[in-house]
């Protein structure tokens, strides 16, 4: 899983920071389906 999350994370590198939060938010939203989410996440983005 965290392979998967390394190379997402590679592939928006390039993008403005908040077209990198849409994509990310996004591909949770997919990545979660229809389950309920019963964990907590944090992704923090620093912009260098």
């Amino acid at each position: 899983m965290y392979k998967q999350l390394k190379e997402f994370f590679l592939a928006i590198n390039h993008l403005k920071m908040d077209e990198q939060r849409e994509n990310l938010n996004q591909a949770f939203i997919n990545w979660q389906g229809s389950q309920e989410q019963v964990d907590d996440v944090c992704i923090i983005g620093v912009r260098i």
